[in-house]
């Protein structure tokens, strides 16, 4: 381990937790810092140098993660920032960075369920929406009519498997499915009337985007779920929003 890597104040005999790689001489380097990504994960990363043998990468050490010509899907430009997937390079042992993702997913049959909330990653934009990587092991897509808020490439956040079509393929939501869906936003809805003194200024009047900003879901869902309060007597729908029903 260089001297410049050990914490100061450690002793002989201390345990510490370390990050091992190899170097510029295929030495084994220990490292007490911690890299952006580690084998088998997904991370964006900045472009450092562009040389005869692949493009440089910041990945939090201070040897720059190599992405060779042959795991480019692109021309890279100093400076950008991209999304890449890191692996053990078979023929060399050295760690390594890739952008060609479809040999990495998929490899396993997905075992999710309708319904099931997962961690995803914004991997890609496509004019369907955006292709997103399910718990660094498989793809699923999220439908851009689906979508408020800022997605953009490199975006962590959950989703929840929406459908498991018979290609095996895997479409997202962002928000729960059915009755689990309606009932965490008539919770939802309820508390932050509570909170607010017993009035919203949303309505099924109100744009998608004020929804969302409030609620972070659909139009569509949010009128479904105001309706169904409303039958049940707990609000009151008006043209300036919702209130809470102070009738016994």
């Amino acid at each position: 381990m260089p001297s410049q890597s050990v914490p100061a104040g450690t002793n002989v005999g201390d345990k510490i937790k370390v990050f091992l790689y190899n170097d510029s001489h295929d030495e084994v380097v220990a490292t007490t810092d911690e890299p952006i990504a580690q084998v088998g994960e997904f991370a964006k990363m900045r472009v450092e140098g562009i040389t005869t043998v692949g493009a440089f990468l910041d990945w939090g050490l201070r040897k720059n993660l190599l992405l060779p010509y042959s795991e480019q899907r692109r021309k890279l430009q100093e400076g950008e920032e991209i999304l890449v997937r890191v692996y053990t390079d078979r023929a060399t042992g050295r760690i390594v960075a890739s952008t060609k993702f479809n040999r990495f997913l998929d490899k396993t049959p997905a075992t999710y369920k309708v319904g099931d909330e997962v961690p995803v990653l914004i991997a890609e934009i496509t004019d369907l929406g955006y292709k997103a990587i399910i718990n660094n092991q498989h793809w699923g897509l999220l439908f851009k009519t689906e979508c408020f808020g800022k997605l953009f490439i490199g975006k962590t956040l959950k989703a929840y498997v929406k459908e498991i079509r018979e290609d095996g393929k895997i479409n997202l939501s962002l928000q729960k499915m059915g009755k689990a869906r309606m009932d965490d936003l008539s919770d939802k809805i309820l508390t932050s009337l509570e909170k607010k003194g017993g009035f919203i200024p949303l309505s099924d009047k109100s744009t998608p985007e004020e929804i969302f900003n409030v609620f972070r879901t659909s139009k569509g869902t949010f009128k479904k779920t105001i309706g169904g309060l409303y039958k049940q007597g707990l609000i009151v729908i008006g043209k300036d929003g919702i209130r809470l029903n102070d009738n016994d």
